[in-house]
């Protein structure tokens, strides 16, 4: 597996797959092809149903500015071999074709190009599932996934990973001080400062801790729809549950910063696991692939924190990405905002009573994560292409803006 780096990217939303895969995409082109005057991008798939929502578009015309792009959104049907995010870059010069090129945003930001080998990258991680993982911890009497991690990686890791928690507390910060209504024309307002500064009538315990957990959820993920810089955990869209269970246990339990990030380092060892077995592109496997896995770092991250052991890291996020098995991409408009701001936060409460179950019964398991992510990967690919990111099902198509019924 390569390093987890490549889990955490620091961005600007609203999708990893609709906007930062394609604006890397569109400059590796823009570089190769210097002689153009112009450029054509040909969207497929899942980019073409739901690009403008998404602002893929717009992300291309930047990229490729000052010289002109001209966007083609297509319904040709892809090859089943194909990936749902699929486009093609022309490269144009007095109007003739010089240079032509089909890239697939895979998720996470990662691109691919078809037929071409990936570039050569050396794998930083051997094991390459969680009970291989465990395994060679076993042996080497290593106690934690953070310092597996550390092994793997070097202690170098542990600046990226500062500055990624650094980040995700900026957004956070940035997203509780915002207000108003989110960009897109859906009138979706912005409500983690409202969340956050409310005063519960009764003080009820879990009442503040939902509060605080669903406020820092909505502040990552509102600031992710309204085009703010973000960190990908493992994606754009599902990037507000991480911080947000990590956040609450820095407020309420005093870990350092430090501290916090031992737990980033075991989430991205679970982020890093579900997307070389199976996905976090919602277009490929709807949004178990995306939240469901956001919910199963979050999960690890806290358990680590917690100074639980591996078999109950595992369970932690096991628990947390059965329970999302299933789950439909199906974002209204095409925006990443409803369902997807409000998912975060329920999500971030799925993985701290997922952590919470992993405590006590972790002996009694009869699934692996290695195991629920295989399933996982199996749903996604039997969902019918209406609930992966195409916006032709589910809320997204009974949805009404015009009588928001």
């Amino acid at each position: 597996m390569h390093s987890i780096k490549k889990i955490y990217k620091k961005g600007k939303g609203p999708s990893s797959s609709h906007t930062m895969g394609p604006e890397r995409a569109a400059r590796s082109f823009l570089a190769a092809h210097p002689e153009a005057d112009a450029f054509r991008v040909i969207l497929y798939g899942s980019l073409s149903k739901t690009g403008v929502g998404h602002g893929t578009d717009q992300v291309l015309r930047e990229t490729f500015a000052p010289r002109p792009a001209e966007i083609q959104f297509s319904d040709e049907p892809l090859p089943a071999s194909a990936h749902p995010n699929t486009l093609d870059l022309i490269a144009l010069r007095e109007g003739e074709e010089t240079g032509r090129q089909r890239v697939e945003s895979v998720g996470g930001g990662d691109i691919r190009v078809p037929g071409q080998p990936p570039a050569e990258e050396e794998d930083v991680y051997i094991e390459h599932s969680f009970a291989e993982i465990a395994d060679f911890c076993k042996w080497r009497y290593i106690q934690t996934l953070s310092d597996y991690v550390e092994l793997s990686e070097g202690p170098e890791i542990w600046d990226f990973l500062m500055e990624v928690w650094q980040t995700m507390k900026r957004s956070i910060e940035e997203g509780l001080a915002a207000s108003g209504p989110l960009p897109g024309g859906l009138n979706v307002q912005r409500k983690a400062k409202y969340l956050y500064e409310q005063t519960p009538e009764e003080d009820i315990p879990a009442l503040r801790e939902f509060q605080q957990i669903a406020a820092f959820a909505y502040a990552v993920a509102e600031q992710n729809a309204g085009h703010g810089t973000i960190v990908t955990a493992p994606t754009c869209g599902a990037c507000g549950v991480v911080p947000a269970v990590l956040r609450y246990a820095q407020v309420t339990r005093n870990f350092t910063d430090e501290q916090i990030c031992r737990g980033l380092a075991a989430a991205g060892i679970i982020g890093n696991l579900t997307k070389t077995n199976a996905s976090i592109s919602g277009a490929e496997c709807g949004c178990q692939a995306e939240i469901g896995t956001a919910c199963s770092m979050a999960a690890a991250a806290l358990a680590e924190l917690y100074g639980q052991n591996l078999d109950q890291v595992e369970y932690a996020a096991e628990v947390a990405m059965e329970h999302h098995l299933g789950l439909t991409c199906d974002p209204v408009c095409g925006l990443v905002q409803i369902p997807c701001i409000e998912r975060n936060a329920v999500a971030a409460m799925r993985a701290m009573n997922a952590c919470n179950l992993s405590y006590f019964l972790t002996g009694s398991r009869n699934i692996s994560y290695d195991m629920v992510c295989k399933a996982m990967k199996e749903t996604g690919l039997s969902l019918n292409h209406r609930f992966r990111e195409t916006s032709e099902g589910g809320l997204a198509r009974l949805y009404d803006r015009r009588r928001r019924r």
